[in-house]
């Protein structure tokens, strides 16, 4: 097999890089919705003293969070949609065009 072939002939490599960032900027806006909830900023537990929650004045604006969340969700969507497109492409070239 030729090492590197997709990567030379296709976006793969970008896509999926893509990818992983959209991961990773997903996991920092859960991250910052849950420790929006309390004070002690350990996310949805509940404290030992009181057991119940206290609302805090955190900067966080979840409403604003939530929107980026769903905007990365297309961009991720989208994303791997192109993705499946360049395999799917890049198989049928390997097969010889027929399917």
């Amino acid at each position: 097999m030729l090492f590197g072939l997709i990567d030379r002939t296709t976006r793969a490599a970008s896509l999926k890089s893509s990818l992983d960032q959209s991961v990773e900027r997903s996991r920092g806006i859960a991250d910052r919705v849950s420790k929006a909830t309390l004070q002690n900023g350990d996310g949805f537990a509940l404290e030992a003293k009181a057991g119940t929650a206290q609302p805090t004045a955190n900067p966080v604006n979840v409403e604003d969070e939530m929107v980026a969340l769903a905007d990365e969700q297309l961009r991720v969507l989208a994303t791997s949609r192109l993705l499946e497109k360049t395999y799917t492409s890049l198989r049928s070239a390997i097969k010889g065009g027929n399917s």
